[in-house]
């Protein structure tokens, strides 16, 4: 399909899109007809593929800095490795961590089971001359060899699924060097915040929000034969399209000021945080 393996044991799975669920308003046309109704349909389309196929570019200073700070977390003990390794990303969304990759120096795969992320992906690569190849394939039943890629890494990926512990070992499997894992947490704060509905319990797809913990991960991980070397928790929010708020938070005058202030309210309860990060290497056999 367009050039892009499909590699998936039923290939209808891969009509799936996230731009389905992620972009709220989009397909929310009811007033004026079903031809202006179809109209804005299109035009929120492709406002929502245009914004996935470049975030963080073109975002506020704020949004940017966090899912910058996101990846530096999940990469930070293997980074020096990572210029000329092979690198899979899962549930890889859009692309957006398949560039922050790609810009590290590594040669990337780019996986996700939705045909039109991989599209995206592929616009995402050809825009900014990125060395990124998108497949479509399922993480719990990844269709690459053992040891295929250095690193495999998955950022709110898992959650997405029923079994996030499957996805995890086939990460484990198909990894020939290390993991790097950064998902939701389960935390007292986000148990607030889902019955306050500032964090959903389910997604707009109706699944369930697997949060899950270090030791958890940890676990999983060791049992195929990784040993941590990152496994903390940390706190940040932001939501998935940046708003007023964020917008006024990345001000000159006031981003800096926000930007530390986040960094000393980690250092002291980032250990409570919403988020997690595991960065496992696979032991010497």
């Amino acid at each position: 399909m367009d050039s892009i393996p499909v590699l998936l044991p039923n290939p209808a799975l891969a009509e799936h899109d996230e731009i389905d669920h992620l972009h709220i308003n989009h397909d929310r046309g009811t007033t004026g007809g079903e031809h202006k109704a179809g109209q804005a349909e299109y035009f929120d389309r492709a406002v929502a593929e245009e914004f996935e196929i470049t975030r963080p570019h073109g975002t506020p200073r704020l949004y940017s800095f966090l899912l910058h700070e996101k990846f530096r977390r999940a990469t930070a003990p293997i980074r020096p490795h990572l210029i000329g390794a092979s690198a899979l990303t899962v549930c890889g969304g859009s692309g957006m961590d398949a560039e922050f990759l790609a810009r590290a120096g590594a040669r990337v795969v780019a996986s996700d089971i939705s045909l039109g992320a991989a599209r995206r992906t592929r616009e995402r690569a050809r825009r900014y001359g990125l060395d990124i190849t998108p497949v479509v394939a399922d993480v719990e039943r990844l269709p690459f060899a053992d040891g295929s890629f250095d690193v495999v890494l998955v950022h709110d990926g898992l959650h997405h699924l029923e079994r996030p512990q499957v996805g995890l070992v086939e990460m484990a499997r198909v990894a020939r060097r290390w993991v790097s894992v950064t998902e939701p947490a389960q935390a007292a704060a986000t148990s607030v915040a889902v019955c306050a509905g500032v964090a959903l319990e389910r997604e707009e797809a109706g699944n369930r929000v697997a949060r899950l913990t270090p030791a958890e991960v940890v676990e999983v991980l060791r049992a195929t034969g990784f040993r941590p070397i990152v496994a903390k928790r940390y706190a940040m929010y932001y939501r998935h399209e940046p708003g007023a708020v964020s917008r006024a938070l990345s001000q000159r005058g006031v981003f800096p000021l926000v930007r530390a202030g986040w960094r000393m309210a980690n250092a002291v309860v980032g250990r409570f945080g919403n988020k997690l990060v595991v960065v496992a290497e696979r032991e010497a056999r």
